[in-house]
């Protein structure tokens, strides 16, 4: 484990939310993707937990928080709820939000809905539904890498990503599962993978949002995490960080966005990957810093 990181757990919106944490002070909380857990996040714990309280859940359905049981419990507004509960909980009305991937999903609704309750809000590598909207409906690129979400909502999505040692996922991060990652490190996300249902819990975020390109059966192209057609203009001051190589989200993420957010910073990383956290932790942490210091 990371040193200096302490462990808990929250009893929030009918589940039970552990969490990782360093520090005390105002409230940053990190939000992980698919499909990794709080530990992605250990740098930034030791880097915010000098003067914030710097906090990184498992979501709901990963590592050691509750997975409960069917799609419905993983739509997009309770994973906004468990947010608002973990920071209420924590005893904190207002927060900084920093997410990447599903996490960055999460923190954008987050923004969408609570917007008064965000002093900052950062985004790693995850789509806008709005962006990714367009983007799955318009642009081929982005429907092609977008492919994999129809495996992930299939039924033998478990089954596929659990084979040979979790092959699949170990690929999924391959520009930095050998040459990033120690073997603890790896150790860690392994034996996180393959908690009893964990895999069913991350997956049953795509399955509830109902995410992906349009499908050979001829469904259409859902990029919005049914957050509605309607979305309004975010006032959150918000810094955007991409990998320029990310594999499944290209930089078509990024056209217009300046659209739906008002007071937007963009960083550009030209060679990082999707996985640009483990890559060039010491600049994500330093533009972090920035951010929330302005």
């Amino acid at each position: 484990m990371t040193a200096g990181t302490r462990h808990a757990y929250a009893d929030v919106n009918g589940v039970r939310l552990h969490y990782a944490c360093a520090g005390a002070g105002p409230l940053v909380v990190f939000l992980h993707g698919f499909p990794e857990f709080w530990y992605e996040w250990r740098r930034q714990l030791e880097e915010f937990g000098r003067d914030h309280l710097a906090v990184a859940p498992d979501m709901r359905g990963y590592n050691l928080s509750s997975r409960p049981e069917g799609v419905a419990a993983y739509r997009v507004a309770d994973l906004v709820e468990d947010v608002r509960a973990l920071a209420a909980h924590l005893g904190h009305a207002r927060l900084t939000l920093v997410g990447h991937d599903w996490g960055g999903v999460v923190a954008w609704a987050f923004a969408l809905a609570h917007p008064a309750a965000l002093d900052r809000l950062v985004i790693v590598n995850a789509p806008h539904p709005g962006v990714f909207a367009r983007e799955l409906r318009e642009n081929p690129a982005q429907q092609q890498a977008s492919q994999y979400m129809l495996v992930f909502r299939s039924p033998e999505a478990e089954a596929i990503l659990a084979a040979d040692g979790h092959a699949r996922l170990r690929q999924a991060l391959r520009e930095v599962w050998d040459a990033r990652l120690s073997e603890e490190d790896r150790r860690m996300y392994l034996e996180a993978w393959s908690r009893p249902g964990a895999l069913t819990g991350g997956l049953n975020y795509y399955r509830a949002a109902g995410v992906g390109p349009p499908s050979p059966a001829g469904e259409p192209a859902r990029g919005g995490f049914g957050l509605g057609a309607e979305i309004p203009v975010l006032e959150v001051p918000t810094l955007v960080i991409w990998g320029e190589r990310d594999r499944a989200l290209p930089t078509g993420n990024l056209v217009g966005l300046d659209r739906y957010v008002r007071r937007l910073t963009v960083r550009r990383v030209p060679e990082g990957s999707h996985w640009v956290i483990h890559e060039e932790p010491a600049l994500i942490n330093g533009w972090i810093r920035e951010f929330i210091g302005g």
